[in-house]
């Protein structure tokens, strides 16, 4: 089935599940009402304290960093400089130059390894501050639903279409706002992995 077919397919299948589950919904009584939640945590106040503490982090790390990628760039460039003009058998027989190399690539490895470890803190960090918001949020959405009487609460990225009248994401941002206009986002160290 080619990729036209799946997308026409899939679109059929959700329209057919709307066009029923609508009816059904309707009979039954059942409000629903709708929130984005990407919009929640883009023009929330706690969302947008978290990406600007998320990308204080991220420049802190990169500002750590820096010096170590600096010297190893000058040193790349002179190590460089000074074979430029030898040829592969006279790289081979400076043994100074051969020490110099070997000590240049042990410390590059060893960078390469911090900075793999500080992507993974980022990666953490990202992950525990968005939960904690998430967490955050939940009251905050059982409050809405209280509130609007609704019986289910969904996101518009599960919907095709949804009435205006039943997004509730402005009320949401507005009530995290009130209650949690700043979030506490803490750098996670990345666990440390045995010596072998």
């Amino acid at each position: 089935m080619n990729m036209f077919k799946k997308l026409l397919a899939a679109a059929v299948l959700a329209t057919a599940s709307i066009a029923v589950a609508a009816p059904v919904a309707a009979a039954q009584g059942t409000k629903v009402v709708v929130i984005d939640q990407a919009r929640v945590m883009r023009e929330s106040l706690g969302g947008k304290d978290i990406q600007a503490k998320l990308q204080g982090i991220e420049d802190a790390i990169a500002r750590e960093m820096k010096p170590t990628a600096d010297s190893l760039t000058s040193e790349g460039k002179a190590i460089e400089a000074k074979s430029a003009n030898m040829t592969d058998e006279a790289i081979r027989a400076d043994t100074a130059l051969q020490a110099e190399v070997q000590a240049y690539v042990a410390k590059a490895q060893q960078f390469n390894q911090r900075r793999q470890v500080a992507s993974q803190e980022i990666q953490l960090t990202e992950r525990k501050a968005w939960s904690d918001f998430f967490r955050a949020l939940q009251p905050v959405l059982q409050e809405v639903v209280t509130e609007t009487g609704a019986q289910v609460m969904m996101d518009r990225s599960d919907l095709i279409f949804a009435d205006p009248a039943i997004d509730s994401t402005a009320l949401v941002i507005s009530k995290l706002d009130a209650r949690s206009p700043t979030m506490v986002v803490t750098r996670q160290t990345a666990p440390t992995q045995p010596q072998q």
